[in-house]
């Protein structure tokens, strides 16, 4: 079984590195009054884990029953096909309706439902970023109607793709990445807990390599405590995503900036980082195959710049507009 399921939180408390935000859910839970929350950060830190542990707080065994999770890929990504042949919405799909009109009914539908021995019951929004404006619309006067007896939370780790009726009526709460020593900490005590052994340069190089992921921390721990040969880190960091990082640089390196713009939102439509992930990924390619000190500065300042919540899209198209020209131009290309 996969580490990361065997030690995920079980309790608000076992949530480590996000103690401002377990402070507030569990005030929330102890209180009994949720306010609709909108939950953002970097993948890995805790996100999903913290509601799931806020309703089990909150409703004890009946938290699964008071709690309705959507995934707004499989309400809206895959198509009116996925929901047609997905059971759980057999009774409320009709065929000769759109998409979007499905996707209402269904939500206020599960809505609608009346909470188990409680005042209100949770509506949670996985990778909420999915959701088109149409559907945030159409969620926004669900909530309007349904605010007595729901209490609506979005998890995304794109927080400017919600639009602002929603975010409005949301309290924001931001899971920052788990700092390094936290993350060693755990690791150490994972290992601890299966008896194995991992090199102590391995585990320095998959901290730093988790940049505050601890599920993709603890992930590469697994596998390297179950190497049965030499542990490469960087063959196995090296993802899909990365790739497609490459793939952007070879088309501003190209002159091609429209490519190269439509490879960089794709890593956020389709393949689902933050904006802050996308430059995480850029930053790695630039590090591996690039040598240009104005490449760094522009990293860094489009990271800075993402940091205090700027539309993600308008900064990662001015960073590769940026790229191209400092370090992609005739004049620069020969520093390279």
């Amino acid at each position: 079984m996969l580490w990361s399921e065997v030690y995920r939180p079980r309790r608000c408390d076992d949530i480590i590195g996000q103690d401002e935000v377990v402070r507030h859910l569990t005030a929330f839970s102890d209180s009994g009054s949720v306010p609709h929350m909108l939950i953002s950060g970097p993948h890995g830190t805790g996100k999903t884990a913290a509601v799931e542990c806020l309703a089990k707080r909150l409703y004890g065994e009946n938290w699964k029953a008071n709690t309705t999770v959507f995934s707004a890929t499989d309400l809206l990504g895959r198509g009116r096909s996925a929901l047609e042949t997905d059971e759980r919405f057999s009774m409320i799909y009709r065929k000769d309706r759109s998409l979007i009109v499905n996707f209402k009914q269904i939500v206020k539908w599960y809505a609608s439902m009346r909470p188990l021995d409680a005042d209100f019951k949770l509506m949670v929004f996985e990778d909420a970023h999915g959701l088109t404006f149409e559907a945030q619309q159409a969620l926004r006067r669900t909530m309007e109607r349904y605010s007595a007896t729901c209490r609506f939370i979005f998890v995304t780790v794109r927080p400017s793709a919600i639009i602002p009726a929603i975010a409005s009526r949301c309290l924001p709460l931001f899971f920052a990445p788990v700092e390094s020593s936290l993350v060693l900490t755990r690791l150490e005590e994972i290992l601890a807990a299966e008896g194995a052994a991992v090199p102590a340069d391995d585990i320095d190089l998959i901290v730093y390599a988790a940049q505050g992921d601890l599920r993709r921390a603890i992930m590469y721990l697994q596998i390297a405590a179950r190497a049965e040969q030499e542990f490469d880190l960087a063959e196995i960091s090296r993802s899909e995503t990365t790739n497609v990082a490459t793939s952007a640089f070879v088309a501003l390196r190209d002159g091609n900036f429209d490519a190269a713009r439509r490879i960089a939102e794709s890593l956020m439509i389709e393949y689902g980082l933050s904006a802050r992930e996308v430059v995480g990924e850029l930053r790695q390619v630039a590090r591996r195959e690039y040598n240009h000190p104005a490449l760094a500065v522009a990293l860094a300042d489009a990271d800075l710049r993402l940091s205090h919540n700027a539309n993600d899209f308008v900064q990662i198209n001015a960073l590769l507009a940026r790229i191209a020209r400092e370090v992609f131009s005739e004049e620069s290309t020969a520093t390279l």
